[in-house]
């Protein structure tokens, strides 16, 4: 399975318009080569160069097999029907761009096929979805972008 960006590209500097110091849009993000058995995608977005540990900037789970993609700029309003946004560290349901105090920090953008919905109460996070995808996960894939923000 493969998740790429028409943003940013493996490895490279996400571009400040997906961050904190530009317009804090989430990047288009399109997947492919996953299981024919594929229920269900979700997605963890999460720093683990943060300083109090890995932040995490973005959940979402149950994007029918039928989806491919997601536009620049997916927040709760346009999310494909059926799928579901959990509780990021921020507080919020919504893409949380990169902002990180100091230094440059990788940004893991996962994505993983599952054989099932995901079934999790409002507010979920991060630790309950990949609790909740245990046995179910057919395939995985990840996309790696850096920030540093500006002096």
């Amino acid at each position: 399975m493969k998740i790429q960006s028409s943003g940013f590209k493996e490895g490279e500097k996400i571009p400040s318009k997906f961050t904190c110091d530009g317009e804090n849009v989430s990047p288009q993000l399109s997947w492919s080569d996953f299981p024919n058995k594929t229920k269900t995608f979700a997605l963890i977005v999460d720093d683990p160069d943060a300083p109090s540990g890995t932040f995490v900037h973005w959940v979402v789970y149950n994007i029918p097999s039928g989806i491919t993609k997601l536009p620049e700029g997916t927040t709760s309003k346009n999310l494909p029907e059926g799928t579901n946004q959990g509780t990021n560290h921020m507080g919020d349901s919504d893409y949380g761009g990169p902002c990180p105090p100091s230094g440059t920090h990788r940004y893991y953008f996962k994505f993983y096929a599952l054989d099932s919905e995901v079934q999790l109460k409002a507010g979920a996070g991060k630790r309950d979805l990949l609790k909740s995808m245990e046995g179910h996960i057919l395939a995985e894939a990840q996309l790696m972008g850096k920030y540093e923000r500006g002096k």
